[in-house]
This record gives structure tokens, sequence and C-alpha cells, in this order.
């Protein structure tokens, strides 16, 4: 009688690791040099992965740009094969100097599972609105759903999952019913455009041209090939914010999308209200809570009262070009 085939096994380290509580500052870019001889030596010791986790509950929810932000306590995980051998692993780590004493490492035993078919039933189809789906790529999409964007996630930011984009993709539903009008979908910019995700949904909800912007060339790569599995790659152009800017030469749109940071969004405030067309509206999110007051002070001479939606700790502002603005 043949012997089953015993599943394959994962051996799990987690080893906590404490910084300097400046670790999380952008000047400090030093501090990676020795988290990068742990990820090299750990490597170097069989792992086949190497993870950096927060230890501590410490969201860094806006790093500086240019930052490698960290969080001062660090899990750092690794993953061996089954079959590793546990003692020389460990004492390396101790005459590295990680450890002081062999009892300071967590181990445990995974077993091994067919991990995209895990990943994949973790992300379901999601409704916005009443109209717009965002719906994976291993689900059949019903046919009674008006919009299907079919996405799956990936590096670039924007599955719908996190609240700025679903709050974006709610509110561009509600905009399509109220304005069928194809004047109002002439041309719509999705500034910091991520995974191409509201773009994407604006040409499928009948924007003629969208311009989406980032400054990632992994954003542009994942807009143009989301863009190009939902059959819409015609309707949508991706540039780096230099490109735009030489190219379009500003020029404005009935819609402006701006899904990025709270400080960004601040920057760039002079800049987004000049690409909103005379009674068009600009569509901001990223934002905690206690950032709103401080992002809608910096549109004010556009709308003073912008429409507020929220949802958990995040905020969408939602403004209103007046008819006969003009800005420079």
């Amino acid at each position: 009688m043949a012997s089953e085939t015993r599943p394959r096994q994962w051996k799990r380290l987690q080893l906590r690791v404490d910084l300097p509580t400046t670790a999380s500052q952008p000047d400090d870019h030093h501090l990676m040099d020795p988290l990068a001889e742990l990820d090299t030596l750990l490597f170097d010791l069989g792992a086949v992965s190497v993870t950096l986790l927060d230890a501590a509950d410490q969201p860094i929810h806006e790093p500086d740009p240019g930052a490698q932000p960290l969080w001062p306590k660090l899990v750092v995980e690794a993953l061996f094969d089954g079959d590793q051998t546990l003692d020389p692993l460990v004492q390396a780590l101790v005459q590295s100097g990680w450890l002081d004493h062999p009892s300071e490492v967590q181990w445990d035993t995974l077993e091994d599972q067919e991990w995209i078919r895990a990943w994949m039933d973790r992300f379901e189809p999601m409704c916005f609105g009443q109209h717009l789906w965002v719906c994976p790529s291993h689900i059949a999409p019903d046919p009674s759903w008006p919009v299907v964007i079919h996405l799956d996630p990936g590096l670039a930011f924007g599955s719908g999952t996190h609240p700025t984009t679903a709050m974006c993709l709610s509110w561009l539903d509600a905009w399509r019913s109220d304005h069928e009008n194809q004047a109002a979908w002439s041309r719509v910019i999705d500034f910091g455009c991520g995974s191409g995700i509201l773009g994407i949904a604006a040409a499928l909800l009948g924007a003629e041209k969208v311009v989406a912007v980032d400054h990632d060339p992994q954003a542009l790569q994942a807009t143009a090939m989301n863009a190009q599995a939902n059959g819409c790659s015609q309707a949508i152009e991706a540039l780096s914010p230099e490109a735009f800017f030489k190219e379009t030469d500003q020029a404005p749109a009935p819609l402006v999308l701006a899904n990025i940071l709270a400080q960004p969004l601040i920057d760039l405030a002079p800049k987004l209200i000049s690409l909103v067309e005379p009674g068009g509206h600009l569509v901001l999110s990223g934002i905690l809570k206690e950032q709103a007051d401080a992002v809608a002070l910096a549109y004010r001479a556009m709308d003073s009262a912008p429409k507020i939606n929220e949802l958990g700790d995040w905020v969408c502002l939602a403004f209103a070009q007046k008819p006969s603005s003009h800005y420079n």
C-alpha cells in the first residue's frame, strides 16, 4: 500500500527588534543598514522570505516623501523550509548579536497550502453605490451587475478595500446618476491613480477621456494593464506628473479626482484647483478625520463648504468650482 505524501511544512521564526524612536524619520536611513544586514544573514541561513511587521500597533499613516518609515518596535519574521535545523541558525543569530539568548527567538510550524487560492478566497466582489462593482478575476460577475471593474490586488494602491477608495467609487457612482450629460464626462483627471481603479471606473461609467497621473512607474504600468483588462485602454492615458503638466499644459477638466494623502493635497492645492474647469468638481480623499479641516482650508478659495463623507477614520471631500471661477 502506497504511503500518503506528507504535506510540506514551513518553520517560521519571529524575532523582536527595538529601534530608536527616530527610526520613522526620513533622515535616519542609516537605521536601515543593520536591518539589511539581518535580512542578508537570514537569507544566507536559508530563509525563503523575510518580513518586517509592526510589533506595537503603531500605524504609519503618512510618511514624508522619500522616507523609508519604520516602526520603532519590529517583529522580523522569516520563513524556512520545514527540514531546517534550528540550533545552528539560532547560534548564528546569537553570535551576530541579534539574540542575547536562544530563548528570545520564537518558532512555529506552518502547513503548506495553495497560497494563491487562499489569497483569492479572501477577495470577494464588492459593490459601490447602486451600479458599480469591483470583481476579482477568479469570480464570474453576476450578469445583473450594471458596471463591473475586473481587478485583483497588486503592488499599486487601489482595489476598493480601503475606505478612501471605497468612498471615491461610491461618489463616482452617485455622480454618474446625477450627471448623465456627456459634457460632465468629457474629461476626467485621476491624480495619484495607483492601480487606476478610479479612472477605470470613470471610463466604464461613461467618461470619454481619462488622464491618470502618478509619480510611481509601477502605478502607471498597473493602470495601463488594468485598463486593458477592462477593455477601456483607449480611453485612459497614464502619465507621470512631469509628462502630464508638459503635455496637457494643465488643461482643466469637469472632474478631477485625487486620492493620495493630506499633506500632498495641501501642497498641491493651487495646481489641483487650476485643473478644474468652471462649474466642475474636485474630489479629494486619503485624508484622516483630524486632517480634514486643514485640507478644506487649503481649498477654501474654490469652495468653502465642501461635501464631506466619512468611512471609519477616513474622509472624502467633494468641492464644486464656481461657474465663473478662474485660477492661475
